[in-house]
């Protein structure tokens, strides 16, 4: 078996890794990467360690190449998102069955090769929910789709009502990483946690500080919980 790949965000990892991992950078095709790395785990920070590059900006073709450089074969993304309904509020966290991202016009090939279907791999992702089922908490909502915006900014409360129809929540990366993955032949499954409301959902306005409350709130058990899973799921032990 090879190694487990972690992804996240400034909101869950910040720009300091967990203890314990170790810094390496990888090139690749595309250019460098700035891993951490922990025997059989592979953290990496998708917006980068030293400065930061905005959702719309990032290579995720370069980052997936690191991964792959160093052995991983299926991956593990925690993304922020906004909850679409108001009962998926701050602190739910969704394993998401699929995806809507119309406007990405992504892939690895400049020819024939990016007909692929799309979506998260189906057993990796069961095994990522009855392993967190087993040795974490929170509980985390098994389906929804994810509705991917281009960001950085937040929708407006007329995009929200008609997004919020086809989703359950909305972010800005867990489908590119999807498609590249699913390309690459990683398996792929991702846990979403809502660090707000989306725009108009809530009975309060939208506020860029209580989204990063939000983030606050969220990171210290979302630490634990990935720590446990991840020592599960780098043994193997779905």
């Amino acid at each position: 078996m090879g190694r487990l790949a972690l992804i996240g965000g400034h909101s869950i990892l910040g720009s300091d890794p967990a203890a314990g991992f170790e810094p390496r950078d990888v090139e690749t095709a595309r250019g460098s990467v700035r891993v951490h790395e922990r025997g059989g785990q592979v953290l990496l920070q998708r917006h980068g360690i030293d400065g930061y590059t905005t959702a719309a900006k990032l290579d995720h073709a370069r980052n997936f190449a690191a991964l792959a450089e160093l052995g991983c074969d299926r991956a593990l993304a925690i993304g922020s998102v906004g909850g679409l309904r108001a009962e998926l509020g701050v602190g739910t966290f969704l394993c998401p069955d699929d995806f809507i991202a119309l406007h990405l016009g992504l892939t690895l090939h400049e020819g024939h090769g990016g007909e692929l279907v799309p979506g998260f791999d189906a057993a990796w992702r069961r095994t990522v929910l009855d392993v967190w089922a087993r040795v974490a908490e929170p509980e985390v909502i098994d389906g929804g789709v994810y509705w991917q915006a281009i960001g950085p900014r937040f929708e407006t409360p007329a995009e929200i009502r008609l997004i919020a129809t086809h989703a359950e929540v909305i972010g800005m990366t867990i489908a590119s990483e999807c498609v590249i993955a699913r390309e690459m032949g990683i398996p792929y499954a991702a846990v979403c946690v809502v660090d707000n409301l989306a725009n108009g959902i809530a009975s309060e306005p939208l506020s860029v500080a209580g989204f990063e409350a939000g983030k606050d709130e969220n990171r210290a058990r979302l630490t634990a919980a990935i720590a446990a899973v991840a020592a599960e799921l780098e043994r193997g032990d779905g």
